[in-house]
C-alpha cells in the first residue's frame, strides 16, 4: 500500500494527495511502541491514554505518516487529519490487508447474554459439517484451527484483518460487543448474518441507559450486507423492538420465540431428561441437548437457525448439537467425592444470574449454596437485584470478592457487608477471600447439594487468594482434594 492510497481511502482532496511523497507503507500501528521504519501510525484517543501525545515518539521510531483527529502542522511526516481515528484505522487496515473478509461468510452475534455459547455452538455445528470456521470471541480467537490469544471480546479491525489475511477459513463467527460497536472497532465489516440474543441490565456504567445500550447493539444490524439476514430472539423485549424496526426497513429476518408468530418456535422443553422441541416452518425438530437450562435452548435455536441458513442439513445440525458439551466456564460441572456438585459459571448480570441459579435449583436435589461477588468500578446498580435473586432461589449464599480493579480490599469488603445488611437475608454471609468462600461451601455441602460459583467462569483471579489457585474450577478441585 502506498501513501497516496491512504489519502484516497480517507477521501482526502486530490490536490493534497499529489503533494505526498511516493512512499510504501510497511505496516500499521496505533501503539507508538510497536512502530517500525515505514509504518503508518494512527493516533487514537483512548479512555486512559491519548495516542496524539505519542505522535512524536512514533515518528522517532520510524513512522512515515500519521493519522489523527487533532490539527497538527508541526510534523516532519505527512499527517492526515480525520474526524474519527478509529473509523480510519478500520478503513485503512481493510485496504492494507486486501479486504480479507470479502470472500468469507461473516456471522456477527450480539446481546447481553448467550453470545459466547451461541458462537461456539455455531462454530461446532459448521465445523462438524464440513465448513472451516474462524472465530473471534471473549475467550479466544481461532484462525485456520489454531488458537490465538484475545484481549477484548471483539478485537479492532486492524487485528481482525491481520489475522484473517492468512486465513483459509470459509466462515467467520464473531462475538460483537456493544463497546466494539460504539468504538468503531469493526468499522467497514459487512455481515451476512447478524444475531441478537437478548438485552438486559449490563454495562450501564458505560452506556448510561438501556436505550443507549440498545442503540449500541442496534448498530450491528446496520452492518448487514445488502442480501444479509438478521436472526432475532423476539421473546426478548428489546428483540421485539429490534424486529419491528428491521421489518420496517425491509431487512430479511428470522424471528425466534415461544409464540405462534415466530418463524422458529420453541414448542416445548423438559429439564429431566433434557429435551427440546423446535418448530421451523413445516419442520418439527426434536433435540436432546447436553446443555442445561432453558436459556440455553434459545442459544441452540439461534445456532440451529444460522446453520440451516448456511446450508447444513437438519440431521447433521441435530447430531452436532447433541454432541456439544458446552464451553469451559459456562455451567461447568465438577462432581465431588462426598456426593456434592460444584458448578462454575460466568453469569455476571441479573438476567444471566437468574437463569443460572434457576437451572441449578432445578437440577439440585439437596441444598443450593451460591457464591458470587461484584467487580470493582463496574455498574453498581445491578448489585441489589443480583442479591435478591440469589437470596430468593438459593438456600444459602456467600458474597465474596470478584475482580477488585482499582477498588481497595477494605472498601470492597465494606461494600459487601453493607449490601448484605441492606438487601440480603439470614441465609447470606460475607467471606471476602474467594478461595476461602469456596472452601466454606465445600465444608458445609452434603450429598445431593450443589455449590454454584458465578461471575468469573474460567477467568483467572486478578488478586492473590489464600490458596495457590488461579480460577474457580482450580479452587474447587484443589479444595476437594484437600478435604479427603
Amino acid at each position: 500500500m502506498e501513501l497516496h492510497e491512504v489519502g484516497y481511502t480517507l477521501n482526502i482532496q486530490a490536490e493534497k494527495i499529489m503533494q505526498y511523497p511516493k512512499t510504501i507503507i510497511k505496516g500499521i500501528s496505533y501503539n507508538s511502541q510497536d512502530v517500525e521504519e515505514g509504518y503508518l501510525f494512527v493516533a487514537i484517543k483512548g479512555y486512559q491514554q491519548d495516542g496524539h501525545h505519542y505522535i512524536q515518539h512514533a515518528i522517532e521510531n520510524g513512522a512515515c505518516a500519521v493519522i489523527g483527529e487533532e490539527m497538527r502542522a508541526d510534523l516532519s511526516v505527512p499527517y492526515f487529519q480525520v474526524e474519527n481515528s478509529r473509523k480510519a484505522l478500520g478503513l485503512i487496515s481493510d485496504h492494507y490487508y486486501n479486504f480479507p473478509t470479502d470472500d468469507k461468510i461473516l456471522i456477527g452475534i450480539t446481546g447481553t447474554n448467550g453470545k459466547t455459547t451461541t458462537s461456539y455452538l455455531i462454530r461446532h455445528i459448521l465445523e462438524d459439517n464440513g465448513f472451516s470456521c474462524a472465530f473471534f470471541g471473549s475467550t479466544k480467537n481461532i484462525i485456520n484451527g489454531e488458537v490465538c490469544p484475545t484481549i477484548n471480546t471483539t478485537p479492532n479491525l486492524l487485528e481482525i484483518n491481520r489475522l484473517l489475511a492468512g486465513s483459509k477459513d470459509d466462515v467467520v463467527v464473531m462475538e460483537v460487543s456493544s463497546h466494539a460497536l460504539t468504538q468503531h472497532r469493526i468499522e467497514g465489516v459487512s455481515f451476512d448474518y447478524a444475531l441478537f440474543t437478548n438485552l438486559s441490565h449490563d454495562h450501564l456504567d458505560y452506556h448510561g441507559s438501556m436505550e443507549d445500550y440498545f442503540q449500541a447493539k442496534r448498530k450491528l444490524f446496520e452492518m448487514l450486507k445488502k442480501e444479509g439476514k438478521a436472526i432475532v430472539n423476539t421473546e426478548d423485549y428489546w428483540g421485539e423492538i429490534l424486529a419491528s424496526q428491521l421489518v420496517g426497513q425491509g431487512i430479511p429476518m428470522i424471528s425466534i420465540g415461544e409464540n405462534g408468530r415466530s418463524d422458529m418456535k420453541l414448542e416445548s422443553y423438559t429439564s429431566n431428561p433434557r429435551s427440546l422441541l423446535l418448530k421451523n416452518g413445516n419442520e418439527t425438530i426434536s433435540i436432546k441437548p447436553l446443555l442445561y437450562g432453558f436459556h440455553n435452548m434459545y442459544n441452540i435455536a439461534m445456532a440451529y437457525g444460522t446453520a440451516k441458513q448456511i446450508g447444513v442439513d437438519t440431521k447433521g445440525a441435530i447430531q452436532s448439537i447433541e454432541r456439544f458439551e458446552g464451553i469451559e466456564g459456562r455451567f461447568t460441572i465438577i462432581e465431588l467425592n462426598q456426593g456434592a456438585t460444584v458448578v462454575v459459571d460466568y453469569a455476571h448480570t441479573p438476567d444471566a444470574l437468574f437463569h443460572c441459579v434457576k437451572t441449578a435449583r432445578e437440577q439440585c436435589s439437596g441444598n443450593l449454596i451460591h457464591i458470587f461477588g461484584f467487580r470493582g468500578d463496574r455498574d453498581p446498580a445491578k448489585r441489589r437485584e443480583m442479591i435478591s435473586i440469589s437470596s430468593e432461589i438459593s438456600d444459602q449464599y456467600i458474597l465474596t470478592f470478584d475482580d477488585l480493579n482499582s477498588v481497595s480490599p477494605v472498601d470492597m469488603k465494606n461494600t459487601l457487608i453493607e449490601l448484605q445488611e441492606k438487601y440480603g437475608n439470614e441465609n447470606g454471609k460475607v467471606i471476602t477471600d474467594r478461595t476461602l468462600a469456596i472452601e466454606g461451601a465445600i465444608n458445609m455441602a452434603k450429598t445431593g447439594d450443589w455449590i454454584l460459583i458465578t461471575g468469573k467462569g474460567n477467568e483467572k483471579y486478578q488478586q492473590r487468594c489464600h490458596y495457590p489457585v488461579q480460577n474457580d474450577e482450580e479452587a474447587a478441585l484443589y479444595l476437594a482434594k484437600e478435604e479427603k
